[in-house]
């Protein structure tokens, strides 16, 4: 029988796990959602978002627009048309482009968006209540889009056959392009993000972004480790998309991803938070329930931070419970530990320290160690 531990406070549901986050945008946000439930969090972003008021391409094409004004304008995000509309009142375009947008068929995404609509003194039209762009794409093919001229203001990703599946249909399309994604100025902790997925040492990988993945691909090409990132994503890291759109890079590279049933921070974090324990193996030791997550462990509920070298050990104890594991491939497992078997003595001494059970894991003499498996499972593990 486990030992109970009345009165325990509930342990979060992300301790004792490592994610990675690559946003550029709200990445404080989510990082805050992460750690608010118990994840330790490496931030690297893999863009940096450059606003373009000063750049030609929005300029040209806002005075197209101001010009000859289009049927329909889709707003995509909120923080995208509040930087169009400050980006032209900056040109001296600002009332003339409010005129046009009046004038036409304003759709929105979401609410943010139809908050920043409202907030410029305009009125969108229609909203999805699924604050999917699929939705707003079939709205528009199911009212036809033949000879009308749609404008699109995007943030700086596009949209994978969104604008193929209008022009297919026989719309104009003019895109709106207002923020560009570059690559990080400083990429030194994109390199640390990705020396951690490799090590893995993160549990998961957040993505808000398609073009975020991409440069994460990119820049592990660069350095010669795309085939080690895309094997650590594919088995031990979780990479987590906040929607289809952005698993697109992810998925063309052959990988699986998880994604909310709605597209916001909120649920993606909900995800993570069922997901990772799911992931987590928990074994019965020495009469304890054991769970071992990235960097602690839970010892009947309670969480136990282990050090680096403790983790492996225990993590190769574990591949084999209840069964002895030598000095020799306990040393193997240890990230830099040389040849010296006492390494192995050291950092199992420090693993039982931070364990606070000693007995979990046993000494058999002149052979190695072993997890106290506990004997009613013993035989089954003992038949695999």
């Amino acid at each position: 029988m486990y030992h109970e531990q009345h009165g325990a406070p509930a342990v979060a549901p992300l301790a004792g796990f490592t994610v990675g986050v690559t946003a550029a945008r709200r990445a404080d946000e989510l990082g805050a959602l992460l750690q608010r439930r118990g994840a330790a969090v490496l931030h690297a972003p893999a863009l940096r978002i450059v606003p373009l008021a000063d750049d030609g391409e929005l300029l040209a094409a806002t005075k197209e627009l101001i010009d000859n004004p289009p049927d329909v304008v889709v707003a995509t995000t909120a923080i995208g048309f509040r930087g169009w509309v400050e980006a032209a009142d900056g040109w001296g375009f600002g009332e003339e482009l409010l005129a046009c947008l009046r004038g036409v068929e304003l759709l929105a995404r979401g609410p943010k968006v139809k908050g920043a609509i409202r907030a410029a003194g305009l009125t969108e039209e229609w909203s999805p209540t699924s604050e999917s762009m699929a939705e707003v794409l079939d709205r528009l093919l199911d009212e036809g889009v033949a000879d009308r001229r749609v404008a699109l203001q995007l943030h700086g990703e596009p949209l994978p056959g969104f604008v193929e599946a209008l022009r297919a249909g026989g719309a104009e399309v003019v895109v709106v392009p207002v923020y560009r994604w570059m690559p990080p100025e400083d990429l030194a902790p994109l390199d640390r993000l990705l020396d951690a997925t490799v090590g893995r040492s993160l549990d998961a990988v957040t993505f808000t972004s398609a073009p975020a993945a991409a440069s994460l691909f990119s820049r592990a090409g660069d350095r010669g480790m795309l085939p080690e990132l895309l094997d650590a994503l594919a088995h031990d890291v979780l990479p987590a998309c906040v929607g289809p759109v952005t698993a697109l890079p992810l998925q063309a590279a052959g990988l699986d991803t998880v994604q909310p049933g709605r597209f916001r921070l909120g649920p993606l974090v909900q995800l993570l938070c069922v997901e990772l324990p799911s992931r987590a193996r928990t074994l019965p030791v020495a009469g304890r329930r054991v769970e071992i997550r990235g960097h602690a462990v839970l010892v009947d509920g309670e969480v136990r931070t282990v050090p680096p070298a403790g983790m492996s050990l225990l993590n190769t104890l574990a591949r084999r419970p209840g069964w002895v594991v030598s000095r020799a491939d306990l040393l193997r497992a240890l990230p830099g530990a040389g040849r010296d078997e006492h390494a192995v003595e050291t950092a199992m001494a420090r693993l039982r320290t931070a364990l606070g059970v000693p007995n979990l894991i046993q000494t058999v003499v002149k052979r190695g160690y072993r997890l106290a498996l506990d004997p009613a499972v013993d035989t089954k593990y003992a038949d695999t």
